[in-house]
């Protein structure tokens, strides 16, 4: 009995305030899993150290993005912290169609307009262990003032009230541990019934 069945690709989107390390989670959850593809997002911000365009981000000035905008290349968009972070939509719908699953490392504002457009997505909310640990990693990360420290940690704190338009929250006390959470979840969200209709419905009709 063959019951092979090209399936759309599962859209796992991965949130959280500013220092949760969502991008940290991503990078290992990427090396554990190769056949994850993460989507890579656009933005106006200067690199920081070490980030390469087109790997880390797709670094665009703001007269490049605004003009992405208006053409519609954007699943997502949105004005955080001063700079504009976007989704390049063909990437994303290409692989999803394809059956792959793709991974979305973005903010919060992106995230719930990505769950207007496919509410049928795995949203994950990171969580920093303690709002001081948040504190202490946005510090550490050494590429903000104090007064960008203060006004992402303020943000940061109202943040944690959207976690109820998430389907899971992670805590990322360990890396490690958070990843496998993560894997977890999306090992569970490939089992559900709803995911698998045109499975067992092929399964029943050939039994006949």
């Amino acid at each position: 009995m063959n019951l092979s069945i090209k399936k759309q690709g599962l859209l796992i989107v991965i949130s959280g305030p500013s220092g949760a390390g969502k991008g940290t989670i991503c990078k290992a959850l990427i090396e554990k899993e190769k056949d994850l593809k993460l989507s890579i997002s656009a933005t106006t911000r200067q690199p920081r150290a070490g980030e390469v365009d087109g790997k880390n981000y797709f670094f665009k000035s703001e007269e490049e993005f605004k003009r992405m905008i208006e053409e519609d290349a954007f699943l997502e968009w949105a004005k955080v912290y001063d700079h504009y972070y976007g989704t390049p939509k063909e990437f994303v719908l290409k692989n999803l169609e394809e059956g792959n699953d793709v991974v979305l490392e973005i903010d919060i504002q992106g995230a719930l307009k990505v769950k207007e457009k496919f509410p049928e997505g795995v949203f994950i909310f990171i969580l920093p262990p303690s709002m001081e640990e948040l504190r202490n990693r946005i510090k550490k990360r050494g590429t903000e003032s104090e007064e960008e420290i203060i006004k992402r940690f303020k943000s940061a704190y109202e943040e944690l009230n959207y976690v109820s338009k998430y389907n899971y929250v992670v805590i990322n006390d360990d890396v490690d541990r958070a990843v496998e959470k993560i894997r977890a979840i999306i090992i569970a969200e490939k089992c559900r019934v709803d995911r698998n209709k045109d499975l067992y419905l092929k399964i029943r009709e050939e039994s006949v």
